[in-house]
C-alpha cells in the first residue's frame, strides 16, 4: 500500500516546507496541464483560441511569484487595515461640515471627475475578472481576481464619496452616465474601455490593461487628482485617493514580475508585448488627452509601465 500524499506533495522538490502562498496558488488549473478540458463545451474552443493560443507564451507560467505572496488571508488583512483608513476619513467627512467648506469650483470639478469615473473603473473591473479567468495558471488567475476585488473597492468608495458630495450637490451623482457617454473628453476613454472589453487574447488582455491603459488613468485619477485636492486644501481626498493608489501599485508590481519571467523564459515574448504596445498607443494616446483635459493637467502618453 502506497503512503498517503500530502497535500503540497508537488511541491516537495524543494526539500523546504512550503510558505501559505505556495501551497494556495500552485496547480490550480488542472484542466491547462491535461491540455483542455476534460469534455468538449460550447467554450473549449474560445479557450482554445483565446487561452492556449495567445501570442504570449511560456511554459513556466506557474512559477510567477507574486512580490506579495497575496492568499486571500493576505488580502483580507490588508483590505481591513486600508479600508479602515479611508473609512476613517470618509467618517470625517459625513459627521462635519468638511464639504460646505470646500471652494465651489472644486466641488464641481471633484464631482464631475467621480461621478463617471464610477463606469471607467467598473470596466477595468470587469477587464480584470476576464484576465482571471482567461490566465493560463492559477498564480496569474489568483492575482488578477484580486486586482478585480480593489477595482470593485475602489469603485464602492467613489460611489460612497458622491454621494456624500451630492448633499451639497444632489446634481452630481445623476450626471454621471451623460457624461460618460456624451461628454467629448469622456469619450477617448470610454472608446478605449470597449475596445479592452472585446479584447479576447488573453495576453493582449493583460498587456492592455496592466501596461498600457491603467497605469494612465491611475495616475490621473488618483495622484494627480489627489494633488489637485491638496491645492484647493480638500486634504481628506487627497489622503482617499492616495490610499486608493496603494492597491495600483501591487497591481504593477505582479505585472512587472509577470512580464520579467515571460520575456525571460522566451525572448520572442518582448517582442509580443512590443507589438500590443504599439497598436495601443493611439487609443491610450487619445484617452490620456481627453482625462488630462478633464482635469486640466499635462499628461505623458507613455505608460506608467513604460
Amino acid at each position: 500500500m502506497k503512503p498517503a500524499r500530502k497535500t503540497y506533495w508537488h511541491l516537495g522538490a524543494g526539500r523546504r516546507l512550503p510558505s501559505d502562498y505556495e501551497i494556495a496558488t500552485s496547480r490550480l488549473l488542472y484542466y491547462v496541464e491535461r491540455g483542455g478540458f476534460a469534455l468538449e463545451l460550447p467554450t473549449s474552443e474560445f479557450y482554445r483560441r483565446h487561452q492556449a493560443g495567445s501570442l504570449l507564451v511560456s511554459d513556466r507560467w506557474d512559477e510567477l511569484a507574486d512580490p506579495r505572496a497575496t492568499t486571500y488571508t493576505k488580502y483580507v488583512d490588508l483590505a481591513r487595515e486600508r479600508e479602515g483608513f479611508v473609512g476613517r476619513l470618509l467618517t470625517s467627512i459625513e459627521e462635519s461640515d468638511y464639504d460646505r467648506e470646500l471652494p465651489a469650483a472644486w466641488v464641481e470639478t471633484l464631482g464631475s471627475a467621480l461621478s463617471p469615473l464610477r463606469f471607467l473603473c467598473h470596466g477595468l473591473q470587469m477587464v480584470a475578472a476576464y484576465v482571471g479567468q482567461m490566465a493560463p495558471s492559477g498564480r496569474i488567475a489568483v492575482a488578477a481576481l484580486f486586482q478585480c476585488g480593489d477595482e470593485i473597492r475602489r469603485i464602492q468608495r467613489l460611489a460612497y464619496r458622491l454621494a456624500l458630495l451630492a448633499r451639497r450637490r444632489p446634481d452630481l451623482g445623476a450626471a454621471g452616465r451623460r457624461l460618460w457617454q456624451s461628454d467629448p473628453r469622456w469619450q477617448p476613454l470610454r472608446q478605449a474601455i470597449e475596445k479592452l472589453l472585446c479584447t479576447y487574447d488573453w495576453g493582449e488582455a493583460f498587456v492592455a490593461l496592466n501596461v498600457c491603459l491603467k497605469p494612465m488613468i491611475d495616475d490621473l485619477f488618483l495622484l494627480q487628482l489627489a494633488d489637485l485636492a491638496d491645492r484647493a486644501r480638500d486634504h481628506l481626498d487627497g489622503q482617499i485617493l492616495r490610499s486608493l493608489f496603494e492597491d495600483c501599485q501591487w497591481h504593477r508590481d505582479w505585472t512587472q514580475v509577470l512580464l520579467a519571467l515571460a520575456t525571460g523564459d522566451r525572448p520572442d515574448n518582448r517582442g509580443v508585448v512590443a507589438r500590443w504596445i504599439d497598436a495601443w498607443a493611439p487609443t491610450v494616446g487619445a484617452a490620456a488627452r481627453g482625462a488630462a483635459a478633464l482635469l486640466g493637467t499635462d499628461q505623458d502618453e507613455g505608460s506608467a509601465l513604460g
